[in-house]
């Protein structure tokens, strides 16, 4: 039995660790921190109210658990700094300029705004730091990038990496479903399954948009029941969807639908339906797609 569990284990393991095509870290270099600072953008227009002392900052509160950290508000000039400072590192890493330095700074710049403003950290902020984070610790500008092209400019013969280690990309590939199971399961132990109107009354709260609106007014009752067992359906089994081959391109098409209408029917979430969309297309979009994006090369490791 434990020859049979170790050749198990060691498939597995061969199987989690294979490589993986680099243009999946691409794509999310490229658009994670797009979105990111698209969300960030109403608060970034207001660095001096949003991170400073010249805007409200809820007290600090002494030896409470609801406030493991206290950070104080910036000077008004050093929250302009911060907020600068933010958009070129996201920029930066978008760009693939000095990748190691711009993703490893953006992701801090990430933590420390998403820590001062808890009053307003959104999952986008919360989310988003954590995959800027992890993408500090991949190949990600190995390829179409900026630092590609210098190192391309410097020697023209060398290797253009088109795989990289596994174990880069399978972290973005496994939080999808972890993430939708933990989401299904606190809906499930909420009112999901008491109450078949839940999603139904999310369309009249104040993140009310046209299309919820109109989608309130003429989609029959029953529908929105549906959507909501479907969806909690979706959430709570997706590491299956997504673990098994044959059904992984259907969830991959539920979840890109089932974002977009969220982003079209409450307002500001859209940023989270965009961030979760990219990481989606990113994750598990077919690689022959995603492949177009880099030139065929010969495959190179990347690994770092």
């Amino acid at each position: 039995m434990i020859p049979l569990l170790e050749r198990a284990w060691a498939a597995l393991r061969t199987r989690l660790f294979e490589p993986q095509p680099i243009a999946r870290l691409v794509f999310l270099r490229i658009f994670v921190p797009l979105a990111i600072l698209a969300f960030l953008a109403s608060r970034l227009v207001h660095a001096d109210d949003w991170l400073s002392t010249a805007g409200f900052h809820p007290p600090t509160l002494v030896d409470d658990w609801r406030q493991p950290l206290s950070i104080p508000p910036l000077s008004p000039a050093l929250a302009w700094v911060v907020a600068i400072a933010l958009v070129v590192s996201g920029l930066g890493t978008a760009l693939g300029a000095a990748t190691r330095v711009t993703t490893a700074l953006f992701a801090a710049l990430l933590a420390y705004t998403t820590l001062a403003d808890r009053l307003e950290a959104f999952t986008v902020s919360k989310l988003g730091t954590v995959l800027v984070i992890a993408l500090a610790f991949t190949p990600c500008g190995a390829r179409w990038s900026i630092d590609a092209w210098r190192r391309h400019r410097r020697d023209p013969k060398a290797p253009r990496p088109t795989h990289c280690s596994g174990g880069n990309v399978r972290f973005f590939q496994l939080l999808i479903p972890i993430f939708y199971f933990s989401s299904g399961i606190c809906k499930a132990t909420g009112d999901w399954l008491k109450n078949p109107h839940v999603l139904y009354s999310h369309l009249h709260d104040s993140y009310q948009t046209p299309v919820s609106y109109f989608a309130a007014n003429h989609v029959p009752a029953w529908m929105w029941a549906v959507m909501q067992g479907t969806t909690l359906a979706f959430e709570v089994a997706a590491p299956l969807w997504f673990g098994l081959r044959r059904t992984r391109r259907y969830a991959l098409a539920y979840g890109i639908a089932m974002h977009t209408l969220i982003g079209l029917m409450f307002g500001p979430v859209m940023w989270f339906a965009l961030l979760m969309i990219v990481l989606l297309v990113g994750g598990y979009a077919n690689e022959r797609l995603l492949a177009t994006l880099l030139p065929t090369t010969k495959i190179a490791s990347a690994g770092r």
